[in-house]
């Protein structure tokens, strides 16, 4: 298991603890929190699940493959290092003490 925080657009947080085999987004969905759409369901068809990852965790991260990074063309303002589709990422402890932030919007 690992707590994740989800900071919203505004600033406000929201830390939670999120299952291990579970998505990043799945952990959102699942526990309410704002401004992670995730139309199409997880299947990294959309950019609706967008984060800025904390730049503490940028190197942490497995890397973006080829699908992630053609659909995070369509997502708000990306940027370049930080940002990540939550449905590709998958919790485990070593996500412990996850920080991401929200774009302004989704698209």
């Amino acid at each position: 298991m690992a707590r994740i925080t989800y900071i919203e657009h505004s600033g406000k947080e929201h830390t939670v603890d999120v299952a291990n085999g579970l998505t990043v987004m799945e952990g959102a969905r699942d526990n309410g929190i704002p401004g992670i759409e995730a139309d199409c369901g997880g299947a990294c068809a959309c950019s609706t699940c967008h984060v800025y990852v904390d730049e503490a965790w940028v190197a942490k991260l497995p890397s973006k493959e080829a699908m992630e990074e053609d659909m995070l063309d369509f997502a708000y303002e990306p940027d370049p290092s930080r940002s990540r589709l939550t449905c590709q990422l998958r919790v485990s402890d070593a996500l412990d003490g996850l920080r991401v932030q929200m774009p302004e919007k989704q698209i």
